[in-house]
């Protein structure tokens, strides 16, 4: 700083020069891709016809909605618990993936079910889509989901 300036005037200056100085060390001109900010909020849109998101991805985590058991091929509701559980835990995977994650990256799991003498089947399933170091979990009974027929709905949020 010379005589006469102030820290503040420094500090402005160094700020217009930062800039300049990222664009002679990288190359002048070398196109490089920008780095995404992990504090952008990146939302994987849900059904057109639903006020919510598919997943969100924020901070480097993915918060995946809670899915239901509908076949999304026929939309029709199996009435096998097991059949409803493996649509649910293919239908987390697929938003997992999408947001680009993985499974064996999941954090932790919320898991619903309508009968509590279910619980033992979804564990079996449970253990085949995390059958090494699997996620947090909290599992509540609840009366009924909300589409009706509906056993289990499972969320999860995973790291990217």
């Amino acid at each position: 700083m010379g005589q006469g300036s102030t820290r503040r005037e420094f500090l402005r200056g160094a700020a217009s020069i930062a800039p300049a100085a990222a664009l002679v060390s990288s190359g002048a001109g070398a196109a490089t891709p920008p780095v995404p900010d992990p504090h952008e909020r990146r939302v994987l849109p849900g059904p057109p016809d639903r006020p919510f998101s598919r997943a969100v991805v924020f901070d480097r985590t993915v918060h995946v909605s809670g899915a239901l058991g509908r076949d999304p091929r026929t939309g029709e509701l199996p009435a096998d618990f097991a059949a409803q559980c493996r649509i649910v835990f293919e239908q987390l995977e697929q938003a997992v993936v999408a947001a680009g994650s993985s499974m064996a990256r999941v954090l932790k799991c919320t898991c619903f079910l309508t009968d509590a003498a279910e619980f033992a089947a979804m564990n079996e399933l449970f253990r085949e889509y995390f059958p090494e170091s699997p996620p947090a979990r909290s599992t509540v009974v609840v009366k009924e989901l909300v589409l009706a027929g509906a056993r289990v709905e499972i969320d999860c949020i995973a790291a990217l």
